[in-house]
């Protein structure tokens, strides 16, 4: 490990992609974390926690893009479609699990002016409520 002396920064590191020193976490839909959420992989997880802050950043346009890797993140999620860069793949997974949640009816619901208000059920005589049938 090179470490740099006293007094000196280390300015010719280069800069990676997506690099944050904040973790991305987002408890309002994961209140337990993205890791227990049972939504995404292990390394699915890890790449959010990592690179989350900067890829929310890059989507809500409060970052400009630092290299070509960034810019091309941008790019593919202005198109939607991720083709093979894996940060941009598990951004749409992440939009995807947060987006509005589809409602699938097993039966419709029955409903309008031509039904009869009381439910289609008849409340004249007959039936077998009262006690003049038992004798």
């Amino acid at each position: 490990m090179i470490l740099a002396r006293k007094g000196q920064t280390n300015q010719n590191k280069s800069t990676m992609s997506f690099e944050s020193d904040k973790r991305f976490n987002d408890f309002k839909h994961f209140p337990r974390g993205l890791r227990r959420s049972g939504e995404f992989t292990v390394a699915e997880a890890d790449s959010l926690e990592k690179y989350g802050t900067v890829m929310l950043a890059l989507y809500q346009g409060n970052q400009a893009p630092r290299d070509e890797v960034e810019s091309a993140f941008i790019e593919q999620v202005k198109s939607g479609a991720a083709g093979s860069n894996p940060h941009a793949k598990v951004w749409f997974k992440y939009l995807k699990v947060i987006g509005p949640k589809r409602v699938h009816r097993l039966c419709t619901v029955a409903g309008g002016a031509n039904e009869d208000a009381g439910g289609g059920f008849e409340s004249s005589g007959g039936g077998g409520g009262s006690d003049e049938s038992l004798d």
